[in-house]
């Protein structure tokens, strides 16, 4: 595959999991579980940094 492929691919997988992490803190009711989504969204670890 190319780097180019290879790089759209991260990218998009990156939105995606931005996306799902908006949805989720969006409808979370509990300070605990938005704290941890939001420790989570920060860590860098699920958005490709």
């Amino acid at each position: 595959m190319s780097s180019v492929t290879i790089s759209w691919r991260q990218r998009r997988q990156v939105a995606r999991t931005r996306r799902a992490l908006d949805r989720a803190l969006s409808r979370t009711s509990s300070p605990a579980m938005r704290d941890e989504l939001l420790t989570m969204a920060n860590s860098g670890q699920f958005l490709g940094r």
